[in-house]
């Protein structure tokens, strides 16, 4: 029998991420001891050629099934399927109700054909079903009409009896129960009646009209479209704003860069400026420059105009050799070298920081850092649709547990980042009905290109991920929630949001499917600070880029003492009053609330530190491709 110390020798080697391979050693001399009985082998080790083959072997292949599963894991689809089948085949009271429910519809569903096909094409019979609020699909009065409303409530129905199928069964992971509805959700929505141009009376009535004109264009778009794609093109529209030309055009200077960042010095637009600047730390994810995009809705704009100084980070768009930089990486060359640049520039003033979606997130790490080693340059903290605790962080955590995150960094293993096509397919599933099948009706059936604007084009100008940075963060952050938790460490220690003590401005949107509002909403749970929050209309990206002037944006804004009572977001949401119009103004009254006396406006960099303009703003990291 095996000692527990011969099992544990036999196992074999597990390869970390990034970790050095383990190097083969020496097996032990033969003794008469070792030799005898019947396992006499306790010194037996897997091969160093062996344990290296087999973890290239496995990486390779799951990196190959990954192009044809859009990143996917097929086993974490496959086991979550298991589950759910297993416990709904063991469970005959839910296999009654569902019985019971598909009766019941189809009942609702002949009485509401039969007034249909009495009252003729111009029914008024009131609909057995109605669509979501966010469901637009159905919304023209054509789908009212015989045989197409059958054809929409028919298929409202089915959908429905799915997410009855594949929610609440006794014994299902609260994961895998998501993941089924999510992927059978999916599924269904490729079968719309909409999405046919048989049974779209939209699509029909347009194609009489215009002698099939609409779906030649439709073809043609889409024959462009797809040699966009497979050349690696940006999309039709994009040519119009180029980057330095009519977007990312407010004036500055790149003064400082490194291997990944530089940090550009925004030109003031008043006699006077605030003494604590701003800096900006935007997500790496895309480029920097949604916050400084056409003149009229750039923030960068109008933060200077306020009276603000403004440093900005622009990050830069990694290759295959910046495939291990990691989460340190990032703070230490980033938003840590961005603090001591700014520093040197106004060495007497504190800093408003400002993170906006993963880099709000580096922000509260390092802010909580700083905080731990007595590190007081902040004056306040804002973040923008950036989460600090994962636990519930939308649909996204469809994507995260041990199957998946293993097999999307075996893709990021062989290409040694993540490409932004595998980024972009993810959050095109998240939201499949605005994103594919709208676009495939409007572009290709009804044969309708939609204008294109800076943000749409901003939005076709993604980045990379590296490899190492990308696994630490979802692992980290997503699947152990170790920020939250006070586990995750920087500079080799744990910190604790807790000691954070400048106050914070953090924004949520309404409609945001990367950090849902009410995720952000729990920095109140984390931090002794007073908290100031805010929730706009609109979503991820739209939300944040509210500049006044923007029709229909509303927003609710509450403050939170640190001695004040916790408030559920529901509870906050619904006793908060709404304000109509754009959140930039409520924003930089709270930031010149916690600013001093204007003085004049300080030098482009700083000489002594070194800090010399390099070149005219946006740069060039912002320019790679």
């Amino acid at each position: 029998m095996q000692s527990p110390r011969t099992a544990k020798a036999a196992l074999p080697h597990r390869v970390e991420p990034n970790a050095p391979a383990p190097k083969p050693s020496r097996p032990p001399a033969l003794s008469p001891q070792a030799c005898s009985g019947a396992n006499s082998w306790p010194f037996e080790r897997d091969s160093y050629a062996s344990t290296a083959l087999s973890d290239v072997v496995d990486r390779s292949l799951h990196a190959a099934v990954s192009r044809l599963t859009a990143g996917l894991s097929p086993a974490a689809l496959t086991e979550a399927y298991l589950d759910w089948m297993i416990h709904l085949a063991s469970s005959p009271g839910k296999q009654t109700q569902l019985v019971e429910k598909a009766v019941r519809k189809s009942i609702r569903l002949a009485r509401h054909m039969s007034q249909c096909m009495l009252s003729g094409t111009d029914t008024t019979a009131q609909p057995c079903i109605e669509p979501l609020p966010i469901d637009r699909r159905f919304a023209s009065k054509e789908w009212q009409q015989w045989p197409y409303t059958f054809l929409y409530q028919s298929f409202l129905l089915h959908q429905q009896w799915w997410h009855n199928a594949t929610t609440g069964v006794r014994g299902v992971t609260a994961q895998h129960e998501r993941v089924v509805e999510f992927a059978s959700r999916q599924l269904l929505d490729m079968f719309s009646p909409a999405n046919f141009i048989a049974t779209n009376p939209q699509v029909l009535r347009k194609s009489v009209e215009e002698s099939g004109m609409n779906l030649l264009r439709g073809w043609q778009n889409f024959v462009e479209d797809w040699e966009r794609a497979i050349s690696g093109a940006k999309p039709v529209g994009t040519e119009e704003f180029t980057v330095g030309g009519n977007v990312a055009i407010s004036p500055g200077k790149v003064i400082f860069r490194n291997r990944l960042i530089e940090l550009i010095q925004y030109a003031p637009t008043t006699d006077k400026v605030r003494p604590e600047p701003i800096l900006i730390i935007p997500a790496w994810i895309m480029k920097y420059y949604i916050l400084d995009l056409s003149p009229h809705n750039s923030l960068v704009r109008h933060l200077t105009n306020q009276g603000f100084t403004v440093f900005m980070i622009s990050w830069k768009n990694p290759d295959p050799d910046d495939r291990d930089l990691g989460m340190q990486d990032y703070n230490t060359l980033g938003i840590m070298a961005a603090l001591d640049a700014v520093s040197a520039v106004l060495p007497k003033s504190k800093i408003h920081a400002v993170g906006y979606c993963l880099g709000g997130t580096l922000l509260a790490t390092a802010a909580a850092a700083m905080a731990r080693d007595g590190d007081d340059r902040l004056q306040s903290m804002t973040l923008l649709a950036a989460q600090t605790d994962f636990s519930e962080a939308g649909e996204l955590m469809l994507f995260i547990n041990e199957s998946q995150l293993s097999f999307l960094e075996d893709t990021m293993w062989e290409q040694g980042f993540l490409d932004t096509k595998q980024m972009a397919g993810a959050f095109q599933l998240l939201r499949s009905n605005d994103l594919i099948w709208s676009r495939m009706i409007h572009d290709y059936l009804m044969g309708e290109r939609a204008p294109m604007n800076d943000l749409m084009a901003w939005n076709a100008d993604a980045t990379r991920m590296p490899y190492r940075m990308h696994s630490e963060y979802l692992r980290r952050m997503f699947l152990d929630n170790e920020l939250s938790e006070g586990r995750y460490r920087v500079g080799g220690k744990p910190v604790a949001l807790t000691d954070i003590r400048v106050p914070i401005f953090a924004v949520g949107t309404q409609r945001d499917h990367v950090a849902p509002w009410r995720s952000v909403f729990k920095i109140h749970l984390l931090t002794d600070s007073n908290v100031t929050f805010l929730l706009t209309s609109g979503g991820h990206n739209a939300g944040i880029v509210s500049e006044p002037g923007h029709n229909g944006r509303t927003y609710q804004v509450q403050t939170k003492s640190h001695l004040d009572h916790y408030t559920a977001p529901d509870t906050w949401a619904a006793s908060t009053p709404t304000k109509n119009g754009s959140w930039w103004p409520e924003w930089t009254t709270w930031l010149l609330e916690r600013s001093g006396a204007q003085v004049g406006p300080p030098q482009m960099g700083a000489e002594m530190a070194g800090l010399y303009p390099m070149g005219d703003a946006p740069g060039t990291y912002v320019m790679q491709d």
